[in-house]
């Protein structure tokens, strides 16, 4: 049986990053999700008000010999804002924040040294603002929120958020795509 593992980002809206990850070589699940919050019983509704305290996330499952975590923080890092407190774009409040829940000590050491050679490289740039802290529990979206890309490929939001993000991974991390990418 493959050895699997689990990383947990929150990048903003979980249908881009959702749809950003399945694209991925050694991914074998994406969910979204909340995490980070203090409600047993997360809606999305109550998310979206900002009382809850969670972040919409995904959930990715993965196969560490095909792809490594390292790989997937960079590809986390490189499609959305991490420089932006509780925003992506015209997405705004505390349930959109940058964050890695880390799921063991190494992801965590692995974070944190990504976002300081990210840091040292960004010269003059905005400081790295992603939450780097434990994941205690994940709560899967509700069943409308799962492959919505894939569902909704015309809907507006797809068409002019989340298409450009997929063509930056395609064009930026060509060696990490799934063999039927681009097909």
């Amino acid at each position: 049986m493959e050895k699997t593992d689990t990383a947990v980002f929150g990048g903003g809206c979980f249908w881009c990053t959702e749809a950003v990850f399945k694209m991925l070589r050694g991914v074998l699940s994406v969910a979204p999700g909340y995490a980070g919050g203090t409600s047993e019983h997360p809606t999305y509704e109550a998310v979206s008000s900002g009382r809850t305290g969670h972040a919409e996330v995904i959930r990715i499952t993965f196969d560490p010999s095909q792809i490594t975590f390292r790989n997937l923080l960079t590809v986390f890092f490189a499609t959305h804002n991490p420089t932006t407190k509780d925003r992506q774009g015209a997405d705004v409040g505390t349930q959109y924040r940058s964050a890695v829940f880390y799921t063991t000590d190494k992801q965590r050491t692995e974070t944190e040294a990504l976002i300081k050679e990210l840091s040292v490289s960004a010269k003059g740039g905005k400081p790295i603002v992603t939450k780097v802290v434990p994941l205690e529990k994940f709560f899967p979206a509700e069943e409308y929120h799962r492959d919505y890309y894939a569902r909704n490929p015309q809907n507006q939001y797809c068409e002019l958020i989340i298409d450009p993000k997929l063509e930056q991974v395609q064009k930026d991390f060509a060696d990490l795509l799934a063999a039927n990418e681009g097909q």
